[in-house]
């Protein structure tokens, strides 16, 4: 399993939280948590089911931006 902690700009209230946090677990990550007070997603997943490049395009279509892609 890898760790990898995101700065994500958009997020203002729960629903966004709940919204990356949905999309990314139905893209097949073991964990994830958003948080819109600190504007970052905290995000654990296994490389041979979903890979980093995938979890940042989930989010940025899921309508937030990732600082420092």
């Amino acid at each position: 399993m890898e760790k990898i902690n995101l700065s994500v700009t958009g997020m203002s209230c729960h629903h966004c939280e709940k919204s990356i946090t949905n999309a990314l677990e139905d893209l097949g990550v073991a964990y994830a948590k958003a948080d819109s007070s600190s504007g970052k997603v905290e995000v654990e997943f296994n490389p041979q089911i979903v890979n980093l490049e995938e979890i940042k395009k989930e989010i940025v279509e899921t309508g937030y931006r990732i600082v420092n892609l």
